[in-house]
Formats: C-alpha cells, sequence, structure tokens
C-alpha cells in the first residue's frame, strides 16, 4: 500500500464523509491498479455528497474501462445534470464530451 493511501485512510478515519478525501482515495487507488477499490470509494462519495461533480467523471471513465457502458453513459449523464445545476461549465463539458465519445 503506498504511503499516500495510507495517509488518506488515516484522515478519513477523522473525517469518514469528507468528500474531498473519499475522491483522492479512489484516485490514488486507481493509480495503484486497484479499480474495485476505487469504484468503492467513487460510489461511496456520491453516496455522502452527490452533487460532489468531479466524481462522476472519475466514476464515469473507471466503469466505462470496465466495459460496463450503459451503466458509464447514466453516470455521465447524472454528472451533467449536477454539474448543471450547480453551473460548473468546465466540468460539464468534461463529462458531455466523455459522454458523446460513448453514447455516438
Amino acid at each position: 500500500m503506498s504511503e499516500r493511501i495510507e495517509k488518506l485512510l488515516a484522515f478519513l478515519k477523522d473525517s469518514p464523509t469528507d468528500s474531498f478525501l473519499n475522491h483522492a482515495l479512489a484516485l490514488e487507488y486507481i493509480k495503484a491498479g486497484d479499480d474495485i477499490k476505487a469504484r468503492t470509494y467513487f460510489e461511496a462519495n456520491l453516496t455522502i455528497d452527490p452533487g460532489y461533480v468531479a466524481t462522476y467523471y472519475h466514476l464515469g471513465k473507471l466503469v466505462e474501462r470496465a466495459g460496463e457502458t450503459v451503466a458509464a453513459i447514466a453516470i455521465y449523464e447524472k454528472g451533467m445534470g449536477v454539474a448543471k445545476t450547480a453551473k460548473d461549465q468546465h466540468t460539464y463539458n468534461e463529462l458531455q464530451a466523455a459522454y458523446e465519445d460513448l453514447a455516438y
């Protein structure tokens, strides 16, 4: 286990609902090649804070890599709605591009 993962896990013990920490930990698990743990933390993050828009893109990409096209499309669509509500045009554009690459 990497030192970064260990530190993030330690921080999460004190703040288990911290969206940034959950998202960062999921990204570290991707770097470590553990997509299953990454997916667990991304999905938990969206349960904790469905408005954390960055998670939709990364979870969508992870699910897409796993060959779950329909699920990835649904994640991108949901994320676009959340980004639009949050008026986060940058993230909306990233999600839309990922969606269009996959859906068309």
